[in-house]
């Protein structure tokens, strides 16, 4: 009797990095020391129990569909305009996410409303060994709160990676009048990025939020350094996936008809075109390395706003959608050499 074996290759399951702005997503419960009135039973918007369950079973949705039909669930998510660490425990524990069994990572902000950002990881891919949330600095303006940047370390598949989750002042009072505020914080990033590749240039960094600005602006482009454009690409350098796509007209959220990218993940230049490693990959039949998630139950279909983001409210009129925002995401795989 003879044994034939047979070799089978298995494609590697992409390791998802996910960022979703929530927009607003507030408990119910008045917090006197931040600026969260509105967003409680008594406020403005009568932000009750009833419409906070279904914001959560809207980014139930959103995230058990991003896992795909092999639920492959994100290896880390960042999000920004959450409150506080106990609306983070209530999405990793909504009953089609907690097979993830995500972990938290989360720091109360100063930012005058409350709201910060957190970071939710898949403790079997990546193995967190340290975190710290860092002043978003502002040389002019020392006083000025706005959302810290979180950090967080550890390793994936043994090779070291360093992720941060931002949201960078937003543009009230114009463009031009802010911009100042964006540029220094890409400067900071740009800064603590460099830092961590002279101490390991093998780490693989990882900045993901709302950035408030387009990956062709000045304070992404130039402040900091983050190239959209692959060609003489250093290990050390800064690649924005989501530049092209920005040119070819795609968008995560829609203003006068106009749509821009200010939800990015940026990457290190080592992430591309090396031999092994963690390395970033298209998806099929994509041209591009970064994704935007947008589903049709995520879009508005009438009205003023149709065809943006199905949003949660619209001023005070409650819409029960998802975000102002569509999410984004990365696919990386793992190459041994």
């Amino acid at each position: 009797m003879m044994l034939v074996l047979i070799s089978v290759s298995f494609a590697q399951k992409p390791i998802k990095v996910v960022f979703y702005n929530v927009e607003n997503l507030f408990d119910t419960i008045n917090d006197p020391e931040i600026r969260d009135d509105e967003f409680t039973p008594m406020g403005a918007k009568k932000w009750n129990s009833a419409k906070y369950n279904k914001k959560m079973s809207n980014l139930e949705r959103v995230f058990y569909d991003i896992a795909g039909i092999d639920k492959d669930f994100p290896a880390v998510i960042g999000l920004s305009e959450i409150e506080n660490r106990s609306v983070l425990e209530d999405i990793v524990a909504c009953p089609k996410l907690a097979p993830a069994n995500y972990r938290i990572v989360h720091y109360d902000s100063p930012d005058a409303r409350g709201v910060d950002v957190g970071l939710l990881y898949r403790p079997d891919i990546f193995k967190l060994e340290g975190s710290k949330a860092i002043k978003t600095d502002i040389p002019s303006r020392p006083d000025f709160r706005t959302r810290d940047v979180l950090t967080a370390w550890g390793t994936i598949k043994n090779e070291p990676v360093f992720f941060m989750v931002i949201h960078w002042p937003s543009r009230i009072g114009g463009k031009e009048q802010s911009e100042y505020l964006r540029v220094a914080a890409g400067e900071q990033l740009k800064a603590i990025a460099d830092s961590v590749l002279r101490a390991n240039d093998d780490t693989r960094v990882m900045i993901m939020g709302d950035f408030n600005d387009d990956p062709t602006d000045k304070s992404m482009l130039q402040a900091m350094g983050a190239k959209i454009s692959t060609k003489g690409l250093d290990d050390t350098d800064l690649y924005n996936p989501f530049g092209q796509m920005l040119r070819d007209g795609h968008g995560t959220l829609a203003y006068n008809d106009i749509w821009n990218i200010f939800d990015n993940i940026v990457v290190s230049g080592n992430m591309i075109d090396e031999d092994e490693g963690l390395l970033l990959m298209k998806s099929p039949k994509s041209k591009y390395y970064g994704n935007i998630f947008k589903q049709s139950y995520m879009i508005q279909k009438e009205g003023k706003f149709k065809g943006y983001p199905l949003r949660t409210y619209v001023g005070n009129n409650f819409q029960g959608g998802f975000s102002d925002h569509l999410p984004v995401y990365i696919n990386i795989k793992y190459v041994k050499d």
